[in-house]
């Protein structure tokens, strides 16, 4: 079985973008963009999570809404309600997780800060699968929800 033994810390991308919960949406999409990127954590004060605005949260609640990204602010659109995993959790349990919340990315804390974010392209590249599978993982998982 394929890295049951890998710890996420070592699959964990550790530079997280984020952005503070006052941000407008549109300088939240611009910040997407340049980093080619389909989510970003909201945090506040010491790397406390806030909240998660994905690619889905931007089209639902801005876009289908009519709402003007440049007096949007992100904390009115951003999902609250955010699920993380830590650093010492296996290959495996975190795949599970994700599996069953239904998510592609899992921000990763460590005493309540945020310290990484772990995606299923991630997963893909510990599977050890070809590089060709990783790349349609990629380009798949930036398509919905975080």
């Amino acid at each position: 079985m394929w890295g049951l033994c890998l710890r996420i810390s070592d699959l964990m991308i550790k530079s997280v973008v984020t952005v503070q919960p006052d941000a407008s949406v549109y300088d939240v999409v611009k910040l997407l963009n340049q980093n080619r990127i389909g989510c970003l954590v909201i945090v506040r004060g010491d790397n406390q999570i806030v909240g998660i605005v994905t690619e889905r949260d931007l089209l639902e609640r801005v876009l289908e809404k009519c709402r003007d990204p440049r007096k949007t602010i992100i904390s009115e659109v951003m999902s609250k309600q955010v699920m993380t995993g830590t650093p010492d959790m296996d290959l495996l349990e975190a795949a599970r997780l994700m599996f069953k919340l239904k998510v592609k990315k899992l921000p990763i804390t460590d005493d309540g800060r945020l310290v990484g974010i772990l995606t299923v392209t991630d997963i893909a590249r510990a599977a050890s699968v070809d590089e060709k599978t990783v790349q349609l993982v990629e380009e798949l998982s930036n398509m919905h929800a975080y």
